[in-house]
């Protein structure tokens, strides 16, 4: 009898993907490739990434006299296909194969883009191919000014039927706001309530990234209603996935 996998979307910002640096890191890139490979035969992985904006700022600076937004607009498009490079290239060395899923809001809200975005990722993973999502911040704006891509993972999430969305950020989950106030940063373990969780965050947006806790405990929120547990787990250390699935690292579960 064949057993269904699980299917895990994993969200994955800007500052993971650079170990809070300017650049990204391809051993950051390889050690989430190691873990995929080692639970790949018991899971189905969803990668939703950000971190185009900060490779192409590796390479280029742009001359403009536009919008900030716009230049941004250009920078992830420079950057999105170098991003995808590094993943394929590390992961393949893996034994790993990937894929690219850009879509924007305005195809979530539409049933025939739904259904077709569907689809492709279904026959990508039951082909063992790893989607990595990212907006078509070319054509939209709405991640690159507020999410970090956080409320795309939770949509995502839902409307693939993901089991678990584990958020990578780069804190170990949400803390107290007391223990913060005193200096001592004190993990929230397990929660069921979004309001209560709401009271105990700050409103500052995180270095690289646009993101923030606020836009992960959103993210949450549109995964709580649909009946997916989130675990926001802290990305920079090696081997997160592994310590969350068996419970060694010190995380936030949302139930």
């Amino acid at each position: 009898m064949v057993t269904q996998k699980k299917r895990v979307l994993v969200k994955i910002g800007t500052n993971t993907l650079t170990k809070e640096t300017d650049q990204i890191s391809r051993g950051k890139i390889e050690d989430i490739g190691r873990q995929i490979a080692r639970y790949q035969d018991q899971y189905e992985f969803i990668l939703v990434c950000s971190g185009a904006i900060a490779a192409a700022k590796q390479f280029v600076k742009l001359e403009h006299n536009g919008q900030a937004i716009t230049i941004k607009q250009a920078l992830a498009a420079i950057g999105q296909p170098r991003l995808m490079h590094i993943f394929q290239e590390n992961f393949r060395e893996l034994g790993l194969f990937t894929s690219q899923c850009l879509f924007s809001y305005s195809d979530l809200e539409n049933e025939a883009s739904r259904l077709n975005i569907k689809n492709t990722i279904n026959v990508l993973l039951a082909n063992r191919v790893i989607p990595i999502i990212n907006e078509n911040d070319t054509v939209a704006t709405e991640e690159i000014q507020f999410g970090d891509n956080d409320k795309l993972a939770a949509l995502t999430a839902v409307f693939l039927q993901a089991d678990l969305m584990m958020i990578a950020t780069n804190t170990n989950g949400i803390y107290t706001k007391a223990s913060l106030v005193a200096g001592r940063p004190e993990t929230i373990a397990r929660v069921t309530s979004i309001q209560d969780l709401q009271q105990e965050i700050n409103t500052e947006k995180s270095t690289h990234g646009t993101g923030g806790m606020a836009s992960k405990i959103e993210a949450a929120a549109i995964a709580q209603k649909a009946g997916i547990e989130t675990w926001i787990v802290n990305g920079l250390q090696d081997g997160f996935i592994q310590a969350a699935f068996e419970g060694a690292g010190t995380m936030t579960k949302i139930i």
